[in-house]
């Protein structure tokens, strides 16, 4: 789901804040669940709404904490970047950043990693409320990606997020004040969970002057349906269409996995010899032969032909005859052959000498035979 502006999220924020009865003392048994983690040295590391539940459901029943798939004890080790995207706090972000550059050789791995600790669960915390406040996200993209976009990305690593105005008018001070200190870019400046259970929004009396009607709504069956569809028809408008697909034709697709499936798939003409010493030496020869004739188009291409269809069509020959070389297979499969052809420049002189590899081997393994 990508979130558009806040206007239009609305319905939503009216559904989950009449359906999830807000108040602070859902968030204070949110607040002790993790503190309880916390004593223990344990990170949650995937705090979000889903993985939080109602025990039943009544008005009264108390929520749990599941979910410790990525949960770890805080070491001062913790770089492994593990997340999920709208709750992410910036530290993850940058272990996972500096985890990709290491990996692709951008940077050198540094002797002493890039660790996070267990306050990137502060952060999370802060989204959850700000997200049951008014329905949507603080840091969100109004563009679609498998991973994190960069605009989303860079609001997080700054902690740029708003108020607005539609939404949070009746919100209190307070309200806003402990997102505001839990949504700190740096962890020595965000708030601890004591803090957390120490600030004056989980303490106030304040908040029982606006009783939310949350449970005489509930109640009303009509009410609960005509919310729900309004829920309902604002995710449907919040999805992305469909994007349109073009596939390339699989002649020209330059695709790794298609081209080892194809060498690995293609079949030998019938009137090819296939390379079986245990059928005599005459199938061996030819398979060589047809090894040869790679180098010599490598080397000396004919004049007068299109050299690079004579190349497919003698390296073509030359597979068919060897396909149980390994060798040729991952040579050919490294010079982007898609099984009918080379889909991308060939370096010749390169093949050929690979080839003349091949040659020696297989004339080796004749010779053992023998």
């Amino acid at each position: 789901m990508c979130y558009g502006s806040s206007s239009h999220n609305k319905a939503v924020a009216i559904y989950m804040v009449q359906a999830n009865v807000l108040t602070c003392t859902f968030f204070l048994q949110i607040a002790l669940a993790l503190q309880h983690c916390h004593l223990l040295n344990i990170a949650h590391r995937d705090l979000k709404p889903e993985n939080l539940l109602f025990k039943d459901n009544s008005l009264e029943a108390p929520v749990k904490l599941c979910d410790f798939g990525f949960a770890k004890i805080d070491q001062g080790d913790l770089m492994t970047p593990q997340f999920t995207p709208y709750y992410v706090a910036p530290q993850v972000l940058e272990a996972q950043r500096r985890h990709q550059k290491e990996k692709s050789g951008i940077i050198p791995t540094s002797p002493t990693p890039y660790t996070y600790n267990k306050s990137c669960d502060l952060w999370s915390l802060g989204v959850i409320i700000y997200v049951m406040l008014c329905g949507y996200p603080p840091f969100y993209s109004k563009h679609h990606s498998r991973t994190i976009p960069k605009d989303m990305r860079k609001k997080i690593m700054t902690g740029s997020f708003e108020f607005p105005e539609e939404e949070w008018s009746q919100i209190s001070e307070m309200a806003k004040d402990i997102v505001r200190k839990l949504l700190k870019v740096k962890p020595e400046e965000r708030l601890t969970i004591e803090g957390v259970l120490d600030h004056p929004w989980l303490n106030s009396t304040e908040a029982l002057d606006n009783i939310l009607p949350s449970a005489q709504m509930m109640m009303d069956k009509a009410m609960v349906a005509g919310i729900q569809q309004a829920h309902a028809e604002q995710l449907a408008n919040m999805r992305i269409q469909d994007l349109n697909v073009n596939l390339k034709p699989l002649n020209i697709v330059n695709n790794p996995i298609l081209r080892k499936r194809k060498l690995l798939g293609t079949k030998p003409k019938d009137n090819v010899y296939i390379q079986d010493p245990a059928n005599g030496t005459e199938d061996s020869n030819v398979a060589i032969e047809k090894l040869r004739d790679v180098i010599a188009q490598c080397i000396l291409p004919q004049a007068g032909e299109n050299e690079d269809e004579k190349l497919n069509e003698v390296v073509l020959e030359a597979w068919e005859c060897n396909r149980d070389c390994k060798l040729l297979r991952d040579t050919l499969q490294s010079f982007s052959w898609n099984g009918q052809g080379f889909t991308d420049k060939v370096d010749r002189l390169k093949l050929a000498e690979i080839v003349k590899q091949i040659i020696e081997e297989q004339t080796n393994c004749q010779e053992d035979l023998q």
